[in-house]
């Protein structure tokens, strides 16, 4: 047979219940271990009953029992204001609301603000900002929760992560999220060792914060142009001023859907040819020019040529 759904007590009988409990309650300390015992299951009464007078009393917040959800309820019902953590351990009838927000937060996409994002807030308010979850937030969550739970090392993972959201910008608490490692030199390896175009504020991107990454394209850089050190590298973009030097294409230019996204470093000699990794050797490029520099197999004066007649023309 199936089995009936479980009755849930009304108001008034969990109300009857609790101040049965609170009627019998001692009112000077026991001393005795046996009767400390018995408070302390009196007091664990009570607090059972303190719960299920709040579920009964806000079932109507919600049809999903969950106490998530009732959280997520009260947000919505006042949106925009603040609310304590207080509230939500009665709405919710929970002890640890900071690990529901984060929940709510991080899997589902809503946007909540807490003391550790607003400065006019103390560390147990939150106020919800929209009563809209961001979709593209929540998926992100579920992509790296998926990686994260792969067998993969470290950089693998990252790799991962940033191929997800080509051309978006990945946090650092991101990346920890999906493996734990402090050493984010293993980032620059992917572009510096592997050629994958991973750029950063410090790489050239003023429009992104620091400690937020950017994989800028799916297509890895050619093996002689991975080696090139990191200060060297940032040196040539700040000596050519953040600028194509074959059409003078910035990354203030770039459009959405658009060919050119992002600038690269080139050996005007090729590495493999004996071309040194110095900022004499080295020029800056739009991705698009890069493409054309190794699909015309230019080398040495054949580059500065290629330069020199686009200024001329």
């Amino acid at each position: 047979m199936p089995k009936r759904p479980k009755s849930e007590p009304d108001s008034a009988h969990v109300l009857q219940r609790l101040r049965a409990l609170l009627s019998t309650f001692p009112e000077v300390v026991p001393a005795d271990r046996h009767d400390i015992r018995v408070e302390v299951l009196s007091l664990a009464d009570m607090l059972d009953s303190m719960r299920g007078l709040t579920k009964v009393r806000l079932r109507h917040l919600t049809v999903d029992r969950a106490a998530q959800k009732r959280v997520l309820a009260y947000l919505k019902m006042f949106q925009g204001e603040i609310v304590s953590g207080r509230e939500l351990q009665v709405v919710g009838a929970i002890q640890d609301v900071p690990r529901r927000i984060r929940e709510l937060r991080v899997e589902f996409g809503y946007s909540i603000s807490t003391g550790h994002s607003r400065e006019d807030l103390q560390p147990n308010q939150y106020v919800l900002e929209n009563a809209l979850p961001d979709e593209e937030e929540a998926l992100k969550w579920r992509t790296a929760n998926g990686i994260r739970k792969s067998r993969s090392g470290t950089k693998t993972k990252w790799l991962e992560l940033l191929k997800a959201y080509v051309e978006k910008p990945v946090t650092k608490e991101q990346l920890a999220y999906v493996a734990s490692n402090k050493d984010l030199r293993r980032v620059r390896e992917l572009r510096t060792q592997e050629g994958w175009r991973v750029v950063t504020r410090q790489g050239g991107r003023l429009d992104l914060q620091p400690g937020v990454y950017v994989l800028e394209s799916l297509a890895q850089l050619p093996s002689h142009d991975r080696k090139i050190p990191d200060a060297i590298y940032d040196s040539v973009l700040v000596r050519d001023q953040q600028r194509c030097r074959h059409c003078g294409w910035t990354l203030g230019q770039s459009v959405s859907g658009m060919r050119k996204q992002f600038l690269e470093v080139h050996h005007v000699e090729h590495h493999a040819d004996g071309g040194k990794n110095n900022s004499e050797n080295l020029i800056t490029l739009c991705n698009v020019d890069h493409d054309e520099v190794h699909r015309r197999q230019l080398r040495g004066g054949d580059v500065w040529g290629w330069l020199d007649s686009r200024e001329e023309a």
